[in-house]
């Protein structure tokens, strides 16, 4: 318990040096935020999916996907066609990215249940079953290539 408050603390203690200057973020300030989510911030490090990543569920992760979140991620979960999402602060990520993949599998069941405030990433809690979570998890980790399902049509 106290080494975790240590690390809050120096976590916090950086984030307001590095907040100082308006400016965008260096590449270390980057990987300082990315880590800081992936081992203190974003819980469900140890939550393992108790879905098998078949042909079947990731296919119905990529229907709830399809109505959920392609908005902001692209039918292909890599911002094709979102004409917004590199234009937002923070970014939206591009789901293929290293720093997504890099979370465990129920780390990404966690965000997408809770939402990442004040990133726009909002919460599914209440809206999604865990089932339906676990699936948009598989269709995360199993994502079609860049451009492949076109853009969304909201886009058009």
């Amino acid at each position: 318990m106290i080494q975790q408050i240590k690390r809050y603390a120096l976590v916090a203690s950086l984030l307001i040096l590095s907040g100082c200057a308006v400016r965008e973020p260096g590449a270390w300030e980057t990987a300082l935020v990315y880590q800081a989510k992936r081992n203190i911030t974003v819980g469900g490090t140890k939550d393992a999916n108790p879905l098998a990543a078949s042909e079947e569920n990731i296919h119905a992760g990529q229907k709830i996907f399809g109505q959920y979140c392609m908005v902001c991620h692209g039918l292909d979960g890599q911002n094709t066609g979102v004409p917004f999402a590199d234009r937002v602060s923070p970014p939206v990520p591009a789901l293929n990215s290293q720093n997504v993949q890099r979370y465990t599998d129920g780390q990404l069941k966690w965000i997408i249940e809770r939402g990442i405030f004040p990133s726009g990433m909002p919460a599914s809690r209440g809206m999604l079953s865990d089932e339906e979570i676990w699936e948009l998890v598989l269709y995360v980790r199993h994502l079609p290539t860049k451009g492949s399902l076109g853009e969304p049509q909201v886009y058009k």
